[in-house]
């Protein structure tokens, strides 16, 4: 059986960031190491594919899932991987367009995280994109795609190998026929993790040369670190962590002191219990008083102001009054035509216009009459306040001795309690003071911790790839494209086989990777032929590159496997889906050990029911509903 490989990439968890909870999906084992196979279940619309495009996107995809349930909700998507064996976390935004992602080491709700670096996504071949990062720990960084091109492999381009989309699962452009370039950008990609590109010598010696600086500037950086950590007397890993436990039990003790004094000093005080209430009463009296006061105040000042525009429109309407009995300003004439008028015409005799006159002793007998109202509640406010203000100050003076009163009967039983609070809030501040010192020291540790082990990381890639630089050198040893296509091409017709594929026969693939059945191109199978046939050729080409320990990542993603499969009541369909989720768990139990397969399927077969990590219902009463559960 094949060892297990530190390098690569592992999926172990997914957290979608909300403004006030977290989604979450788990791809762990009970050991906390990835799962081998974890199979997303539910009906149709719940969220299956959107967990798959979330992966992707964090591994750089230019763009997430967009549905309606997820835009209101989501604010960030983070995903936690093994990154040659040591954990980090990919966050990266939800909404607008991102064009970075924010990586750190550690896991998910671990204390003491390291500080994230930001990582751009293009351009893809720059030493701090995130791209890179990814291809280093599949030994692939710096590698060109062709020696006649400048043209960078991305991680962008690696996904090709390790995500069956529902879109090419059936179609007839699984291998990009339908662009050229991206056709046979593909072919070169499948070189390139195979290890039988053109450039594979140059690059590797590019690559170790790479390595050997990065490494030559991680030992001066440990170095540094290492003295910082001597000088401050931080002390070893084990005897911090246990001063950390230690004042967080402190703290908790502390915390449950205080909760037992406030019971017992209640207890000892209770006797008291009447001169409280009437305490109480008599502060909610004082408020009420006050209350009425400033509102009565508060009328005042806002009326004085409206009694002066009143008067002032009694002033207005009188010289008005006065104008038109010594000089008769009333209408004589129409305004539109000037044709005369006489006192009782309501239109002009001419025009028809309306005649408008204004009676202005009505209307100063009306501005009298509210200014004269306004006056007497005015009146009746400068009465009440100076009441309402001795009542207030009486209120206050009564809640007052009522206060003074508790003060005065409690105090020889709360003294005690004082000086115990203050004695346990003493302890509190030391044991937090001393669990921030603690984690301080713990994080500088676990820091020096990841330096140390990515050089050593640095050393064995370093020395795994002078072994390929030679095993490379030597022609006999050297593996021959042509070998590697008839390879994949065994293990696809063996794929087939194992699928009970109909009336099989003369399966293989060509050396442009075109799969063929019964001498066709795949195009010419039915749809659930090609599903089949693209199941074959993504598995094989995982399977063969894992086997031979080739540069591919170590997981893969599968959308919708029964895509134009699985009919109801279909029996020899449904034995077909069972046997595609057999080859895969014999596979990942025997020769794929350590590989990793997602798979998002609506049902299922019961045999893959211990590979179910979550099945959604899209059903209220029986959660999970969905990815977003609180989306009904």
């Amino acid at each position: 059986m094949i060892g297990l490989r530190t390098h690569g990439i592992r999926i172990r968890r997914l957290r979608l960031q909300g403004d006030d909870r977290a989604y979450d999906v788990d791809f762990r084992a009970p050991d906390d190491s990835p799962r081998p196979l974890s199979v997303l279940a539910g009906a149709f619309s719940t969220g299956k594919t959107t967990i798959l495009e979330f992966l992707d996107y964090c591994l750089g995809a230019s763009d997430h899932p967009r549905h309606p349930e997820i835009m209101p909700k989501v604010k960030a998507a983070t995903l936690e991987v093994e990154l040659s064996g040591s954990p980090y976390l990919i966050e990266r935004a939800v909404g607008e367009p991102s064009m970075f992602a924010y990586v750190r080491a550690g896991r998910l709700d671990e204390p003491g995280a390291t500080p994230p670096v930001r990582r751009p996504l293009r351009p893809a071949g720059q030493p701090e994109s995130l791209s890179s990062l990814l291809l280093s720990h599949c030994k692939l960084q710096g590698v060109r795609l062709s020696l006649d091109t400048d043209d960078p492999l991305s991680f962008r381009d690696l996904m090709w190998l390790c995500f069956l989309p529902n879109e090419r699962l059936d179609g007839k452009d699984l291998l990009f026929e339908s662009v050229p370039m991206k056709h046979l950008k593909l072919r070169q990609v499948v070189d390139v993790v195979f290890d039988v590109h053109d450039d594979h010598t140059v690059e590797i010696g590019r690559r170790i040369r790479t390595v050997e600086a990065e490494l030559a500037a991680a030992r001066t950086a440990y170095r540094a670190a290492e003295q910082l950590v001597d000088e401050q007397h931080i002390g070893a890993r084990p005897d911090l962590e246990s001063l950390h436990q230690s004042a967080k039990d402190e703290l908790a003790a502390c915390a449950q002191s205080l909760a037992d004094l406030d019971t017992r000093g209640r207890a000892s005080t209770g006797f008291a219990a009447d001169l409280r209430e009437r305490h109480r009463e008599a502060a909610r009296a004082a408020q009420a008083a006050y209350s009425e006061l400033r509102d009565r105040e508060t009328q005042l000042q806002r009326m004085i102001p409206l009694r002066g525009s009143y008067a002032e429109d009694v002033s207005k309407w009188t010289m008005l009054a006065e104008a038109d009995r010594l000089f008769e300003t009333g209408a004589t004439a129409c305004a539109s035509c000037l044709t005369p008028l006489t006192a009782a015409d309501e239109r002009c005799p001419a025009c028809r216009f309306p005649v408008t006159r204004i009676d202005v002793s009505a209307e100063l007998r009306s501005a009298k009459t509210r200014l004269a109202e306004l006056n007497r509640y005015l009146e009746e406010l400068d009465r009440e306040i100076p009441q309402l203000r001795a009542d207030a100050s009486r209120a206050q003076e009564a809640e007052a001795r009522a206060a003074a009163e508790v003060d005065a009967v409690t105090a020889d039983a709360v003294t005690p309690f004082l000086a115990e609070r203050d004695a346990i809030a003493r302890r509190r501040e030391e044991a937090a003071a001393t669990m921030q010192r603690a984690a301080g020291g713990l994080r500088l540790v676990q820091s020096l911790e990841r330096r140390a082990t990515g050089i050593v990381q640095m050393m064995d890639q370093i020395a795994t790839d002078r072994e390929e630089l030679a095993a490379a050198g030597a022609p006999a040893r050297r593996a021959d494209r042509s070998a590697v296509v008839r390879r994949v091409s065994e293990r696809y017709r063996q794929v087939l086989s194992e699928f009970r594929y109909p009336k099989l026969a003369d399966a293989y693939l060509a050396e442009d990777l075109t799969p063929y059945v019964r001498g066709e191109p795949y195009t010419a199978a039915s749809s659930g032929g090609r599903t089949l046939i693209a199941l074959a050729w993504q598995l094989a080409m995982f399977e063969t590159a894992w086997e031979s320990r080739s540069s591919h990542p170590g997981f893969l993603l599968l959308d919708s496997p029964q895509k134009n499969l699985g009919a109801l009541g279909d029996l020899a369909d449904s034995q077909t889906i069972e046997r595609i989720y057999r080859h895969i768990e014999d596979w990942l139990a025997g020769r794929g050990v350590g590989a990793q397969i997602i798979v998002a399927d609506n049902a299922p077969p019961p045999t893959a029911a211990d590979d179910v990590i979550v099945r959604y219902s899209r059903r209220a009463d029986q959660p999970p509903y969905g990815l977003i559960d609180d989306d009904f």
